[in-house]
Protein backbone atom coordinates (compact mmCIF):
# COMPACT_ATOMS: atom_id res chain seq x y z
CA UNK A 1 0.00 0.00 0.00
CA UNK A 2 0.99 4.01 -0.33
CA UNK A 3 0.90 4.24 3.27
CA UNK A 4 2.07 1.55 6.02
CA UNK A 5 -0.22 1.86 8.88
CA UNK A 6 2.02 2.38 12.05
CA UNK A 7 1.52 -0.47 14.71
CA UNK A 8 -1.22 -0.45 17.18
CA UNK A 9 0.18 0.80 20.49
CA UNK A 10 -2.81 -1.51 22.58
CA UNK A 11 -3.93 -4.66 22.49
CA UNK A 12 -6.87 -6.31 22.25
CA UNK A 13 -8.14 -8.86 24.24
CA UNK A 14 -10.84 -9.92 22.29
CA UNK A 15 -8.51 -10.72 18.90
CA UNK A 16 -5.91 -12.44 21.08
CA UNK A 17 -6.90 -13.68 24.49
CA UNK A 18 -4.03 -14.54 26.89
CA UNK A 19 -5.10 -18.10 26.64
CA UNK A 20 -4.06 -18.86 23.55
CA UNK A 21 -0.48 -17.21 22.32
CA UNK A 22 0.28 -19.45 19.56
CA UNK A 23 -2.98 -19.15 17.69
CA UNK A 24 -1.99 -17.82 13.90
CA UNK A 25 -5.44 -16.11 13.41
CA UNK A 26 -8.31 -14.09 15.35
CA UNK A 27 -10.13 -15.97 17.80
CA UNK A 28 -13.49 -15.13 16.40
CA UNK A 29 -15.09 -17.72 17.01
CA UNK A 30 -15.55 -17.24 20.32
CA UNK A 31 -15.88 -13.54 20.29
CA UNK A 32 -19.37 -13.95 21.77
CA UNK A 33 -18.42 -15.92 24.98
CA UNK A 34 -15.51 -13.61 25.89
CA UNK A 35 -17.92 -10.97 25.70
CA UNK A 36 -20.46 -12.90 27.69
CA UNK A 37 -17.38 -13.17 30.37
CA UNK A 38 -17.62 -9.62 30.31
CA UNK A 39 -14.42 -9.42 28.63
CA UNK A 40 -15.08 -6.34 26.81
CA UNK A 41 -17.55 -4.72 24.91
CA UNK A 42 -17.88 -3.65 21.17
CA UNK A 43 -19.00 0.00 19.78
CA UNK A 44 -19.04 -0.90 16.49
CA UNK A 45 -18.99 -4.55 14.96
CA UNK A 46 -18.63 -4.51 11.54
CA UNK A 47 -18.95 -8.19 9.92
CA UNK A 48 -17.02 -8.19 6.16
CA UNK A 49 -19.07 -11.00 4.04
CA UNK A 50 -18.72 -13.10 7.22
CA UNK A 51 -22.44 -14.77 8.80
CA UNK A 52 -21.27 -16.09 12.19
CA UNK A 53 -25.25 -16.84 13.40
CA UNK A 54 -25.26 -19.57 10.56
CA UNK A 55 -21.28 -20.23 9.73
CA UNK A 56 -19.37 -20.50 13.04
CA UNK A 57 -21.06 -22.51 16.04
CA UNK A 58 -23.07 -22.31 18.58
CA UNK A 59 -25.25 -19.45 16.68
CA UNK A 60 -27.87 -18.55 19.11
CA UNK A 61 -25.20 -17.38 21.75
CA UNK A 62 -24.35 -15.32 18.64
CA UNK A 63 -27.49 -14.04 18.17
CA UNK A 64 -28.09 -13.32 21.82
CA UNK A 65 -24.94 -10.88 22.11
CA UNK A 66 -25.20 -9.34 18.81
CA UNK A 67 -28.74 -8.36 19.74
CA UNK A 68 -27.73 -7.16 23.38
CA UNK A 69 -26.43 -3.42 22.81
CA UNK A 70 -24.79 -3.28 25.99
CA UNK A 71 -22.19 -5.92 23.98
CA UNK A 72 -21.80 -4.60 20.73
CA UNK A 73 -23.52 -1.11 20.47
CA UNK A 74 -23.46 -1.19 16.43
CA UNK A 75 -23.74 -3.52 13.70
CA UNK A 76 -23.20 -2.90 10.22
CA UNK A 77 -23.39 -6.06 8.34
CA UNK A 78 -21.02 -5.75 5.09
CA UNK A 79 -22.55 -8.40 2.36
CA UNK A 80 -22.93 -8.88 -0.83
CA UNK A 81 -26.34 -11.28 -0.06
CA UNK A 82 -28.44 -11.22 3.02
CA UNK A 83 -27.73 -13.93 5.41
CA UNK A 84 -28.71 -14.62 8.72
CA UNK A 85 -26.13 -12.72 10.72
CA UNK A 86 -27.78 -9.47 8.93
CA UNK A 87 -31.00 -9.93 10.68
CA UNK A 88 -29.15 -8.84 13.63
CA UNK A 89 -27.39 -5.76 12.32
CA UNK A 90 -28.49 -2.34 12.75
CA UNK A 91 -27.05 -1.42 9.18
CA UNK A 92 -26.73 -3.58 6.28
CA UNK A 93 -24.78 -2.44 3.59
CA UNK A 94 -24.53 -3.95 0.45
CA UNK A 95 -21.42 -4.55 -1.26
CA UNK A 96 -21.01 -5.52 -5.12
CA UNK A 97 -20.11 -9.38 -6.15
CA UNK A 98 -16.85 -10.84 -7.83
CA UNK A 99 -18.11 -9.00 -10.77
CA UNK A 100 -18.82 -5.55 -9.62
CA UNK A 101 -16.01 -4.64 -7.22
CA UNK A 102 -12.26 -4.03 -7.45
CA UNK A 103 -10.25 -7.03 -5.80
CA UNK A 104 -7.01 -8.63 -5.49
CA UNK A 105 -6.67 -12.83 -5.41
CA UNK A 106 -4.38 -15.49 -5.81
CA UNK A 107 -4.50 -19.28 -5.12
CA UNK A 108 -2.42 -22.10 -4.86
CA UNK A 109 -3.33 -23.48 -8.27
CA UNK A 110 0.01 -24.47 -9.15
CA UNK A 111 3.79 -24.53 -8.40
CA UNK A 112 3.70 -21.07 -9.15
CA UNK A 113 3.16 -17.43 -7.53
CA UNK A 114 0.41 -15.20 -9.56
CA UNK A 115 -2.27 -12.25 -8.95
CA UNK A 116 -5.19 -11.88 -10.14
CA UNK A 117 -6.85 -8.52 -10.55
CA UNK A 118 -11.14 -8.44 -9.97
CA UNK A 119 -12.74 -5.24 -11.55
CA UNK A 120 -16.17 -3.99 -11.85
CA UNK A 121 -17.33 -5.15 -15.40
CA UNK A 122 -19.80 -2.63 -16.15
CA UNK A 123 -17.51 -0.05 -15.67
CA UNK A 124 -15.15 -1.35 -17.55
CA UNK A 125 -17.42 -1.96 -20.41
CA UNK A 126 -18.90 1.80 -20.10
CA UNK A 127 -15.53 3.61 -19.74
CA UNK A 128 -14.57 1.23 -23.71
CA UNK A 129 -17.24 2.79 -24.74
CA UNK A 130 -16.33 6.14 -23.52
CA UNK A 131 -19.04 6.51 -21.26
CA UNK A 132 -19.67 8.10 -17.91
CA UNK A 133 -19.78 4.72 -15.69
CA UNK A 134 -22.97 5.01 -13.39
CA UNK A 135 -22.49 3.17 -10.49
CA UNK A 136 -26.02 1.56 -9.44
CA UNK A 137 -27.31 3.05 -5.35
CA UNK A 138 -28.02 -0.12 -3.95
CA UNK A 139 -24.28 -1.39 -3.82
CA UNK A 140 -20.83 0.46 -3.30
CA UNK A 141 -17.37 -0.97 -4.57
CA UNK A 142 -15.67 -2.28 -0.94
CA UNK A 143 -12.18 -0.32 -1.75
CA UNK A 144 -13.94 2.99 -2.38
CA UNK A 145 -16.51 2.03 1.05
CA UNK A 146 -12.81 1.79 3.21
CA UNK A 147 -11.40 4.66 1.86
CA UNK A 148 -14.50 7.21 2.32
CA UNK A 149 -15.18 5.65 5.80
CA UNK A 150 -11.42 6.74 6.90
CA UNK A 151 -11.95 9.88 5.35
CA UNK A 152 -15.35 10.34 7.47
CA UNK A 153 -13.82 8.56 10.46
CA UNK A 154 -10.90 11.29 10.48
CA UNK A 155 -11.52 14.34 8.05
CA UNK A 156 -8.94 16.75 9.12
CA UNK A 157 -6.48 14.23 9.99
CA UNK A 158 -5.83 14.98 13.47
CA UNK A 159 -6.60 10.95 14.16
CA UNK A 160 -3.88 9.76 12.00
CA UNK A 161 -6.11 7.55 9.85
CA UNK A 162 -6.26 9.86 7.05
CA UNK A 163 -3.22 10.43 6.04
CA UNK A 164 -2.99 6.41 5.20
CA UNK A 165 -5.73 7.08 2.77
CA UNK A 166 -4.38 10.00 0.58
CA UNK A 167 -3.27 9.45 -3.04
CA UNK A 168 0.66 9.01 -3.34
CA UNK A 169 0.31 11.28 -6.63
CA UNK A 170 -1.92 13.93 -5.55
CA UNK A 171 -0.87 14.88 -2.26
CA UNK A 172 -3.27 15.78 0.54
CA UNK A 173 -6.27 14.52 -1.56
CA UNK A 174 -8.32 11.25 -0.92
CA UNK A 175 -6.93 8.47 -2.81
CA UNK A 176 -9.17 6.56 -5.79
CA UNK A 177 -9.40 2.85 -6.25
CA UNK A 178 -8.01 3.62 -9.24
CA UNK A 179 -5.03 4.91 -7.78
CA UNK A 180 -4.38 2.59 -5.04
CA UNK A 181 -4.41 -0.57 -7.24
CA UNK A 182 -1.82 1.51 -9.78
CA UNK A 183 0.41 2.40 -7.21
CA UNK A 184 0.31 -1.74 -5.99
CA UNK A 185 0.74 -2.74 -9.53
CA UNK A 186 3.84 -0.10 -9.95
CA UNK A 187 5.91 -1.24 -7.14
CA UNK A 188 4.57 -4.23 -5.23
CA UNK A 189 4.70 -6.48 -7.72
CA UNK A 190 8.19 -7.63 -9.11
CA UNK A 191 8.03 -7.43 -12.68
CA UNK A 192 4.59 -6.33 -13.70
CA UNK A 193 5.59 -2.82 -14.81
CA UNK A 194 8.47 -3.66 -16.78
CA UNK A 195 6.38 -6.43 -18.45
CA UNK A 196 3.66 -3.64 -19.32
CA UNK A 197 6.62 -1.73 -20.59
CA UNK A 198 7.21 -4.01 -23.02
CA UNK A 199 3.53 -4.10 -24.43
CA UNK A 200 3.31 0.13 -24.28
CA UNK A 201 0.97 -0.06 -21.34
CA UNK A 202 0.96 1.26 -18.00
CA UNK A 203 0.81 -1.15 -15.01
CA UNK A 204 -2.94 -0.59 -14.49
CA UNK A 205 -3.60 -0.50 -18.12
CA UNK A 206 -1.77 -3.92 -18.12
CA UNK A 207 -3.50 -5.59 -15.43
CA UNK A 208 -7.06 -4.46 -16.62
CA UNK A 209 -6.52 -6.33 -19.98
CA UNK A 210 -5.06 -9.36 -19.08
CA UNK A 211 -6.44 -9.71 -15.17
CA UNK A 212 -3.47 -11.50 -13.98
CA UNK A 213 0.12 -11.88 -13.75
CA UNK A 214 2.66 -14.46 -12.94
CA UNK A 215 5.40 -13.32 -10.73
CA UNK A 216 7.21 -16.42 -10.63
CA UNK A 217 6.76 -19.72 -12.28
CA UNK A 218 8.10 -22.13 -9.34
CA UNK A 219 8.60 -22.01 -5.56
CA UNK A 220 8.68 -25.31 -4.42
CA UNK A 221 12.95 -24.96 -3.36
CA UNK A 222 12.24 -21.14 -2.26
CA UNK A 223 14.21 -22.02 1.11
CA UNK A 224 16.91 -22.93 -1.22
CA UNK A 225 17.86 -19.50 -2.99
CA UNK A 226 21.23 -18.31 -1.90
CA UNK A 227 21.73 -15.01 0.11
CA UNK A 228 23.69 -12.40 -2.53
CA UNK A 229 26.34 -10.13 -1.26
CA UNK A 230 24.37 -7.28 -0.85
CA UNK A 231 22.04 -9.00 1.26
CA UNK A 232 25.22 -10.49 3.46
CA UNK A 233 26.41 -6.83 4.54
CA UNK A 234 26.75 -6.08 7.79
CA UNK A 235 25.84 -9.52 8.86
CA UNK A 236 26.57 -11.99 11.29
CA UNK A 237 26.35 -15.70 12.01
CA UNK A 238 25.55 -17.33 14.91
CA UNK A 239 28.37 -20.12 15.39
CA UNK A 240 25.98 -22.88 17.50
CA UNK A 241 22.83 -22.52 15.42
CA UNK A 242 23.99 -21.25 11.85
CA UNK A 243 21.58 -18.46 11.66
CA UNK A 244 22.44 -15.35 9.57
CA UNK A 245 21.54 -12.15 11.56
CA UNK A 246 21.73 -9.03 9.84
CA UNK A 247 21.38 -5.13 10.88
CA UNK A 248 19.77 -3.80 8.76
CA UNK A 249 15.93 -4.83 8.48
CA UNK A 250 15.32 -7.30 4.63
CA UNK A 251 13.78 -5.78 2.20
CA UNK A 252 10.27 -7.91 0.93
CA UNK A 253 10.57 -9.39 -2.56
CA UNK A 254 7.08 -8.42 -2.46
CA UNK A 255 3.85 -7.81 -0.43
CA UNK A 256 3.75 -11.34 1.16
CA UNK A 257 4.20 -11.40 4.56
CA UNK A 258 6.13 -13.75 6.57
CA UNK A 259 6.96 -14.91 9.93
CA UNK A 260 10.18 -14.81 11.67
CA UNK A 261 10.37 -10.93 10.48
CA UNK A 262 11.35 -9.37 13.98
CA UNK A 263 14.30 -7.35 14.82
CA UNK A 264 16.33 -9.95 17.94
CA UNK A 265 19.28 -9.00 20.02
CA UNK A 266 21.31 -10.34 16.87
CA UNK A 267 19.61 -8.50 14.46
CA UNK A 268 16.96 -9.47 11.33
CA UNK A 269 17.31 -13.11 11.00
CA UNK A 270 17.67 -13.29 7.18
CA UNK A 271 19.10 -16.31 6.49
CA UNK A 272 21.11 -20.50 7.72
CA UNK A 273 24.57 -21.29 6.70
CA UNK A 274 24.45 -25.09 5.50
CA UNK A 275 27.64 -27.12 4.38
CA UNK A 276 29.54 -23.13 4.12
CA UNK A 277 27.04 -21.99 1.69
CA UNK A 278 24.22 -18.85 3.04
CA UNK A 279 20.72 -19.92 2.29
CA UNK A 280 17.46 -17.74 2.92
CA UNK A 281 16.05 -21.32 4.77
CA UNK A 282 12.72 -21.36 5.89
CA UNK A 283 10.07 -18.49 7.51
CA UNK A 284 11.07 -20.05 11.34
CA UNK A 285 13.45 -19.23 14.14
CA UNK A 286 15.72 -21.39 13.16
CA UNK A 287 15.25 -21.05 9.76
CA UNK A 288 14.89 -24.86 8.79
CA UNK A 289 12.15 -26.95 8.85
CA UNK A 290 11.57 -27.57 12.92
CA UNK A 291 11.12 -31.05 14.14
CA UNK A 292 11.46 -30.02 17.17
CA UNK A 293 9.90 -26.56 17.94
CA UNK A 294 11.33 -24.77 20.83
CA UNK A 295 8.46 -22.46 20.66
CA UNK A 296 6.07 -24.59 21.78
CA UNK A 297 8.25 -25.92 25.08
CA UNK A 298 8.74 -22.37 25.92
CA UNK A 299 5.62 -21.75 25.64
CA UNK A 300 4.10 -24.40 27.76
CA UNK A 301 3.89 -27.49 25.60
CA UNK A 302 7.10 -29.65 25.74
CA UNK A 303 4.76 -32.44 24.99
CA UNK A 304 4.41 -31.84 22.12
CA UNK A 305 7.65 -30.14 21.19
CA UNK A 306 8.00 -33.58 18.73
CA UNK A 307 5.27 -34.43 16.34
CA UNK A 308 3.24 -37.41 18.04
CA UNK A 309 -0.12 -38.68 17.88
CA UNK A 310 -2.61 -37.07 20.44
CA UNK A 311 -5.39 -39.10 21.42
CA UNK A 312 -8.44 -36.80 21.28
CA UNK A 313 -11.98 -36.67 22.42
CA UNK A 314 -13.07 -38.65 19.26
CA UNK A 315 -10.71 -41.48 19.78
CA UNK A 316 -12.27 -44.96 19.30
CA UNK A 317 -11.79 -46.03 22.77
CA UNK A 318 -13.59 -42.50 24.06
CA UNK A 319 -17.09 -43.36 21.83
CA UNK A 320 -19.78 -45.54 23.81
CA UNK A 321 -20.86 -47.01 20.58
CA UNK A 322 -23.17 -49.38 22.93
CA UNK A 323 -25.21 -46.11 24.00
CA UNK A 324 -25.89 -45.02 20.40
CA UNK A 325 -22.69 -42.48 20.47
CA UNK A 326 -20.72 -41.63 17.16
CA UNK A 327 -18.25 -39.66 15.99
CA UNK A 328 -19.43 -36.34 14.05
CA UNK A 329 -17.84 -35.31 11.06
CA UNK A 330 -19.15 -32.10 10.30
CA UNK A 331 -16.15 -30.98 7.48
CA UNK A 332 -16.86 -33.29 5.04
CA UNK A 333 -17.52 -31.79 1.84
CA UNK A 334 -19.72 -32.38 -1.20
CA UNK A 335 -18.14 -30.89 -4.79
CA UNK A 336 -20.80 -28.98 -5.78
CA UNK A 337 -21.00 -26.69 -3.04
CA UNK A 338 -18.28 -24.10 -1.21
CA UNK A 339 -19.29 -23.87 2.61
CA UNK A 340 -22.34 -22.46 2.74
CA UNK A 341 -21.56 -19.55 0.32
CA UNK A 342 -22.89 -20.98 -2.56
CA UNK A 343 -26.51 -21.71 -2.35
CA UNK A 344 -27.20 -18.00 -4.12
CA UNK A 345 -26.40 -20.11 -7.34
CA UNK A 346 -29.76 -21.66 -8.74
CA UNK A 347 -28.07 -24.39 -10.51
CA UNK A 348 -25.66 -25.61 -7.81
CA UNK A 349 -28.73 -25.48 -4.91
CA UNK A 350 -30.34 -27.91 -8.00
CA UNK A 351 -27.89 -30.51 -7.79
CA UNK A 352 -27.30 -30.32 -3.95
CA UNK A 353 -29.86 -29.00 -1.47
CA UNK A 354 -29.87 -31.44 1.13
CA UNK A 355 -27.70 -32.70 4.51
CA UNK A 356 -28.99 -35.96 5.29
CA UNK A 357 -26.42 -38.07 8.04
CA UNK A 358 -24.50 -40.83 6.52
CA UNK A 359 -24.25 -43.89 8.63
CA UNK A 360 -23.30 -47.36 8.12
CA UNK A 361 -25.75 -50.32 7.95
CA UNK A 362 -24.48 -51.98 10.76
CA UNK A 363 -25.18 -48.62 13.03
CA UNK A 364 -27.99 -48.09 11.01
CA UNK A 365 -29.31 -51.68 11.80
CA UNK A 366 -28.66 -51.13 16.00
CA UNK A 367 -30.44 -47.86 16.04
CA UNK A 368 -33.73 -49.42 14.16
CA UNK A 369 -33.52 -47.01 10.90
CA UNK A 370 -33.78 -46.82 7.07
CA UNK A 371 -32.17 -44.63 4.49
CA UNK A 372 -35.05 -41.58 5.27
CA UNK A 373 -36.05 -41.81 8.50
CA UNK A 374 -35.74 -38.96 11.27
CA UNK A 375 -33.31 -39.40 13.66
CA UNK A 376 -32.37 -36.86 16.60
CA UNK A 377 -28.53 -36.18 16.81
CA UNK A 378 -27.76 -34.84 20.04
CA UNK A 379 -24.81 -32.75 20.94
CA UNK A 380 -23.18 -31.64 24.28
CA UNK A 381 -25.74 -28.46 23.76
CA UNK A 382 -28.75 -29.73 22.25
CA UNK A 383 -29.85 -31.77 18.87
CA UNK A 384 -31.24 -31.44 15.57
CA UNK A 385 -33.68 -33.88 13.56
CA UNK A 386 -32.50 -34.77 10.60
CA UNK A 387 -32.76 -37.94 7.43
CA UNK A 388 -30.34 -41.04 7.54
CA UNK A 389 -28.48 -42.09 4.50
CA UNK A 390 -27.74 -45.20 5.03
CA UNK A 391 -24.11 -46.05 3.04
CA UNK A 392 -21.31 -48.32 3.13
CA UNK A 393 -19.28 -44.79 2.08
CA UNK A 394 -18.88 -43.71 6.25
CA UNK A 395 -17.03 -46.32 8.27
CA UNK A 396 -19.35 -48.21 11.56
CA UNK A 397 -18.96 -45.49 15.06
CA UNK A 398 -18.58 -42.58 12.45
CA UNK A 399 -21.54 -40.49 11.26
CA UNK A 400 -20.96 -37.71 8.48
CA UNK A 401 -23.89 -34.39 8.11
CA UNK A 402 -22.30 -31.67 5.62
CA UNK A 403 -22.97 -28.04 7.39
CA UNK A 404 -23.36 -26.87 3.08
CA UNK A 405 -26.77 -26.40 3.58
CA UNK A 406 -29.84 -25.17 6.53
CA UNK A 407 -29.75 -21.68 5.34
CA UNK A 408 -33.10 -19.92 6.50
CA UNK A 409 -34.57 -16.61 7.05
CA UNK A 410 -37.43 -14.91 9.23
CA UNK A 411 -39.08 -13.68 6.12
CA UNK A 412 -41.43 -14.64 3.92
CA UNK A 413 -40.58 -13.00 0.75
CA UNK A 414 -37.06 -11.42 1.20
CA UNK A 415 -33.77 -11.50 3.89
CA UNK A 416 -31.84 -14.53 1.81
CA UNK A 417 -32.59 -16.44 -1.22
CA UNK A 418 -35.40 -18.10 -1.97
CA UNK A 419 -33.62 -20.98 -4.16
CA UNK A 420 -31.69 -22.29 -1.10
CA UNK A 421 -33.08 -21.27 2.52
CA UNK A 422 -35.81 -22.32 4.49
CA UNK A 423 -38.58 -20.12 6.19
CA UNK A 424 -38.52 -20.74 9.96
CA UNK A 425 -39.62 -19.23 13.64
CA UNK A 426 -37.29 -18.94 15.87
CA UNK A 427 -38.99 -19.31 19.74
CA UNK A 428 -36.82 -18.78 22.53
CA UNK A 429 -38.20 -20.09 25.53
CA UNK A 430 -36.61 -19.34 29.10
CA UNK A 431 -34.20 -22.80 28.89
CA UNK A 432 -33.74 -22.85 25.14
CA UNK A 433 -33.83 -22.05 21.85
CA UNK A 434 -35.92 -24.01 19.36
CA UNK A 435 -36.03 -23.05 15.24
CA UNK A 436 -38.64 -24.73 13.15
CA UNK A 437 -39.04 -24.68 9.13
CA UNK A 438 -42.67 -23.29 8.63
CA UNK A 439 -42.44 -22.96 4.70
CA UNK A 440 -39.15 -25.17 2.50
CA UNK A 441 -38.27 -24.06 -1.16
CA UNK A 442 -40.83 -23.46 -3.32
CA UNK A 443 -41.71 -22.45 -6.73
CA UNK A 444 -42.55 -18.33 -6.91
CA UNK A 445 -42.58 -15.61 -9.61
CA UNK A 446 -39.70 -12.87 -10.21
CA UNK A 447 -37.75 -11.82 -13.21
CA UNK A 448 -35.54 -14.89 -13.53
CA UNK A 449 -38.61 -17.67 -14.85
CA UNK A 450 -36.53 -20.28 -13.25
CA UNK A 451 -37.27 -19.48 -10.45
CA UNK A 452 -41.08 -20.74 -11.77
CA UNK A 453 -39.63 -24.19 -12.16
CA UNK A 454 -38.22 -25.36 -8.40
CA UNK A 455 -38.69 -29.07 -8.63
CA UNK A 456 -36.85 -29.70 -5.12
CA UNK A 457 -38.50 -28.60 -1.57
CA UNK A 458 -35.64 -28.92 0.76
CA UNK A 459 -32.74 -26.95 2.41
CA UNK A 460 -31.34 -29.11 4.74
CA UNK A 461 -30.87 -28.74 8.21
CA UNK A 462 -28.59 -25.70 10.04
CA UNK A 463 -26.71 -28.03 12.11
CA UNK A 464 -23.74 -25.43 13.22
CA UNK A 465 -26.87 -24.24 15.47
CA UNK A 466 -25.59 -27.22 17.54
CA UNK A 467 -22.42 -27.46 17.66
CA UNK A 468 -20.46 -25.87 20.89
CA UNK A 469 -17.17 -23.99 20.69
CA UNK A 470 -14.20 -26.62 21.09
CA UNK A 471 -11.11 -24.29 20.78
CA UNK A 472 -7.96 -26.28 21.10
CA UNK A 473 -5.71 -25.40 23.70
CA UNK A 474 -2.53 -25.25 21.84
CA UNK A 475 -3.68 -23.52 18.16
CA UNK A 476 -6.51 -22.06 18.93
CA UNK A 477 -8.39 -23.74 16.25
CA UNK A 478 -12.12 -24.70 16.33
CA UNK A 479 -12.02 -28.03 16.57
CA UNK A 480 -15.51 -29.51 14.57
CA UNK A 481 -15.41 -33.43 14.87
CA UNK A 482 -17.41 -33.77 18.51
CA UNK A 483 -19.24 -37.81 19.69
CA UNK A 484 -22.80 -37.31 19.39
CA UNK A 485 -25.55 -39.20 20.47
CA UNK A 486 -28.16 -40.75 17.77
CA UNK A 487 -31.37 -41.73 18.69
CA UNK A 488 -34.67 -42.14 16.61
CA UNK A 489 -36.71 -39.00 16.51
CA UNK A 490 -40.35 -38.27 18.77
CA UNK A 491 -43.44 -38.42 17.87
CA UNK A 492 -43.56 -34.40 17.78
CA UNK A 493 -40.21 -33.93 16.11
CA UNK A 494 -39.71 -32.62 12.54
CA UNK A 495 -37.32 -32.79 9.80
CA UNK A 496 -35.38 -29.42 10.48
CA UNK A 497 -36.12 -28.69 13.80
CA UNK A 498 -33.31 -27.17 15.93
CA UNK A 499 -33.25 -26.66 19.80
CA UNK A 500 -30.20 -25.36 22.22
CA UNK A 501 -30.18 -25.13 25.30
CA UNK A 502 -29.28 -22.48 27.33
CA UNK A 503 -26.27 -22.53 29.39
CA UNK A 504 -24.70 -25.29 28.18
CA UNK A 505 -22.80 -23.17 25.08
CA UNK A 506 -20.77 -21.40 27.66
CA UNK A 507 -20.26 -24.26 29.96
CA UNK A 508 -18.86 -26.13 27.07
CA UNK A 509 -16.50 -23.08 26.18
CA UNK A 510 -15.46 -22.79 29.47
CA UNK A 511 -14.11 -26.79 30.00
CA UNK A 512 -12.06 -26.23 27.29
CA UNK A 513 -10.61 -22.82 28.23
CA UNK A 514 -9.24 -24.90 31.60
CA UNK A 515 -7.22 -26.91 28.96
CA UNK A 516 -5.17 -23.67 28.15
CA UNK A 517 -1.97 -22.96 29.59
CA UNK A 518 -1.62 -18.78 29.27
CA UNK A 519 2.12 -17.44 28.73
CA UNK A 520 4.37 -17.33 32.02
CA UNK A 521 7.53 -15.43 30.19
CA UNK A 522 6.18 -12.00 30.47
CA UNK A 523 5.02 -12.17 26.95
CA UNK A 524 1.57 -11.67 25.24
CA UNK A 525 2.93 -14.38 22.09
CA UNK A 526 5.90 -15.07 20.50
CA UNK A 527 7.26 -12.18 18.42
CA UNK A 528 8.24 -14.12 15.42
CA UNK A 529 4.83 -15.81 14.63
CA UNK A 530 2.96 -14.37 11.52
CA UNK A 531 0.69 -11.35 11.56
CA UNK A 532 -0.15 -9.43 8.34
CA UNK A 533 -0.20 -6.15 10.60
CA UNK A 534 0.98 -6.73 14.02
CA UNK A 535 0.82 -4.19 16.77
CA UNK A 536 4.33 -2.95 18.32
CA UNK A 537 6.89 -4.93 20.30
CA UNK A 538 6.02 -3.05 23.56
CA UNK A 539 2.41 -4.24 23.31
CA UNK A 540 3.55 -7.60 23.27
CA UNK A 541 4.70 -7.75 26.82
CA UNK A 542 2.30 -8.67 29.49
CA UNK A 543 1.62 -5.65 32.30
CA UNK A 544 3.35 -6.37 35.46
Amino acid sequence: FPHHPTPQKVWSELLFPIEYPLTHYEMSFILPHMIKEGRGKISVYIPRVLNPVNTYPDGFTWIEVLRDENKIEFIAALTPFWNETAWYADLVLPVGTSLERHDLHSYESYSGVWIGFRQPIATVVEEKLGKKPEIPAEYMDETEFWIELSWRIDPDGSLGIRKNFESPYRAGERITADELYRWIFENSIPGLKEEAEKQGLDALSYMRRVGAYEIEHEVYKAYERELSGDELKDSVIDEESGVIYSSSQPKRINMVPTPASEKTEKGWRIGVMIDGKAYVGFPTPSRKIEFYSKTLKEWGWPEYSIPSYIKSHVHHSEVKVDENEYVLVSTMRIPTHIHTRSNNSKWLSEISHTNPIWINPRDAERIGVRTGDLVRVYTEIGYFVSRVWVTEGIVPWVIGCTEHFGRFRLVRDTGGTRIGSALVEIHEGDDRWILRKIRDVEPFDSSDPDTSRIWWRDSGVPVNLTFPVQPDPVSGQHIWHQRVRVEKAKPEDRYGDVVVYKGRGMEVYRRWLKLTRPPKNGLRRPLWLLRPFKPSPETFKLPQ
